[in-house]
């Protein structure tokens, strides 16, 4: 099952047909351990609507978005190779073989924006990149129920300048969507899911990519348990879990550019890229 969050309510959209939900709190709604099978029984007590989707907003209220890194090697060996010069290359080789994860925060939700929203790319950086990155959802206990995609913009210079400076690669106005939809199953999310990357400039793409979520080194419940370690979420959290599609090198973002990221079962998380005026 899909749950959006939309202008008119919260819609769950099942085997091809649209719901709209009588629960209009989406922190209520979405922070249950049982979230798959309580929706199931609503659903079935309600008639399916037309919906066109033009409406959607990104899903998530008073959640928080963290962000979790190097966790398949492209990204390991991306992060060396950008760090190289600062002398910050061996910090990402040790965390990737270590017992405890990169975590950090990467944004609240007014900092956040959805699908067919505007990211965006900081003025005082020459190198910025989309990262496709498989986001999960926890609720209040650390219990994953749900998954979307997410895009955990970076400015790939000021991170390698200094590794102290990824707050500020990473977490800035717009630089964090999520979305279509909240993505919930009655099991684990398949192994084989892929999620793929395309960059279209003026019509024509500039990059593609794709990778399996089996190739990521670290377990979606081994990341969790270290969010919620000592820190208390009451209306759940989102983790995004790393990227493993990353451009060249020699790539960056420009303003109008157009980021389409995709995960099977999901959807199409698709963003314009923009710059501060």
């Amino acid at each position: 099952m899909k749950i959006y969050k939309t202008k008119q309510g919260i819609i769950v959209e099942s085997a091809g047909k649209f719901y709209l939900s009588t629960e209009s709190n989406w922190d209520i709604y979405v922070n249950r351990d049982d979230l798959y099978e309580q929706v199931s029984k609503e659903i079935a007590t309600l008639t399916a609507i037309e919906w066109a989707g033009n409406d959607i907003l990104a899903p998530i209220s008073q959640q928080e978005i963290w962000a979790s890194g190097v966790t398949y090697m492209r990204s390991r060996e991306a992060r060396i190779e950008e760090s190289k010069d600062a002398g910050g290359g061996d910090f990402y080789a040790r965390v990737y073989d270590a017992e405890r994860p990169e975590i950090f925060f990467k944004s609240s939700a007014s900092r956040c924006v959805g699908t067919n929203d505007f990211v965006r790319i900081r003025k005082d950086s020459a190198w910025n990149i989309p990262e496709p990155e498989l986001t999960l959802f926890a609720t209040s206990s650390g219990k994953i129920v749900g998954y979307t995609a997410g895009n955990d913009m970076s400015s790939r210079d000021i991170e390698g300048e200094n590794p102290l400076y990824l707050p500020q690669a990473k977490s800035y106005d717009k630089a964090a969507a999520i979305g279509p939809c909240l993505y919930v199953t009655d099991g684990e999310i398949s192994p084989d899911t892929l999620i793929s990357l395309e960059i279209l400039r003026d019509n024509v793409s500039q990059f593609q990519g794709s990778i399996a979520i089996n190739r990521m080194k670290r377990k979606h419940n081994e990341l969790i348990s270290f969010l919620f370690r000592e820190t208390s979420f009451p209306h759940g959290a989102y983790l995004m879990t790393g990227t493993g599609v990353v451009p060249p090198n020699e790539f960056t973002l420009a303003v109008g550019d157009v980021v389409n990221i995709s995960i099977e079962g999901i959807g199409t998380l698709t963003n314009t890229v923009e710059q501060k005026a």
